[in-house]
């Protein structure tokens, strides 16, 4: 048996499901696999997932690919790279509660932005705001990760950045309708999130056990989208306690959405992922020159 460990981007939600059907169905143990899932909520995110790749705590990472290009251009760089994207269409949002005179991104200018502190987050949305027509004045915060969300329930602060099939369900749940701006539709070509990342090191040391991995954690989102029910009954136990009443069902529902036809699950295209770099170094919040090509690989899958 081949031992890996990965830590999640966030606390136990639909987005991991894959990782734990694979792991309660025994598909990573016929690939002789043990797994190790780590989610942040152990050290209250006091170390990003990516962030524990570089220290050799674990061997993989869930985390949008602009973390690939924060590492790989710092100065000291480091060799991380994306294997697999577990979506093939963006379900992220920059959400604000409706009914608060927010109607389009450029209501966004001088209010409040929760923000996860990421290297181009801040810059990203201000730049929605002015393709909306708005000036891109916006004061951005960095409230505690995982207690994000609760500050956009309790009116602390207008907008943050959410995923539509886990924050957006529980608003829905809770009659609590938002506004969504969704990156592509205000010209910002956002890329892949999350992908599985890795060292370029761990990829050549480990590359049949990390196909392995990849293989069976496709057959997990494949059998989540095929039994949604179930899934969701998996699921229930590791959720926060906050999360154990939501309809996970839906949310499984709406995340297997988009994964992709089977024999595409996890690819990156290179254009697209070109698209984003090319823009964020026309926007000048990347100045290194990376090549899209040096961000990924598709040869695991």
């Amino acid at each position: 048996m081949t031992s890996l460990k990965i830590a999640l981007d966030w606390t136990p939600n639909a987005n991991h499901i894959g990782f734990f059907i694979a792991q309660e169905l025994g598909y990573y143990k016929d690939e002789e696999l043990t797994i190790t899932i780590i989610d942040p909520s152990q050290d209250n995110y006091m170390v990003t997932p990516a962030k524990k790749v570089a220290l050799e705590k674990v061997d993989m990472a869930l985390c949008p690919l602009e973390s690939v290009m924060s590492y790989q251009t710092r100065s000291k760089p480091f060799d991380l790279i994306a294997i697999a994207a577990l979506f093939q269409e963006d379900l992220s949002a920059i959400a604000c509660k409706s009914g608060i005179g927010i109607n389009t991104p450029k209501d966004l200018d001088h209010t409040t932005y929760a923000s996860y502190n990421a290297r181009y987050e801040d810059a990203i949305v201000k730049q929605m705001i002015k393709n909306d027509g708005g000036k891109g004045i916006l004061k951005c915060v960095y409230p505690e990760k995982l207690g994000i969300w609760e500050t956009i329930e309790k009116d602390q602060i207008q907008s943050t950045w959410i995923f539509t099939n886990w924050e957006g369900i529980q608003a829905e749940q809770i009659d609590m309708p938002l506004e969504l701006f969704k990156m592509k539709d205000y010209g910002i070509p956002y890329s892949y999130s999350p992908v599985i990342t890795c060292s370029k090191r761990i990829v050549k040391s480990k590359q049949e056990a990390l196909k392995s991995f990849l293989q069976a954690t496709k057959k997990g989102f494949e059998y989540a989208q095929q039994h949604s029910e179930k899934a969701a009954e998996i699921l229930k136990p590791l959720v926060p306690e906050k999360d154990k009443n939501m309809d996970l069902k839906q949310s499984i529902e709406v995340t297997c959405s988009v994964l992709g036809v089977s024999d595409d699950w996890g690819k990156m295209n290179p254009d697209g992922i070109g698209e984003f770099l090319s823009w964020l170094q026309d926007q000048k919040l990347e100045n290194h020159n990376l090549k899209a090509a040096s961000l990924f690989t598709n040869n695991l899958l």
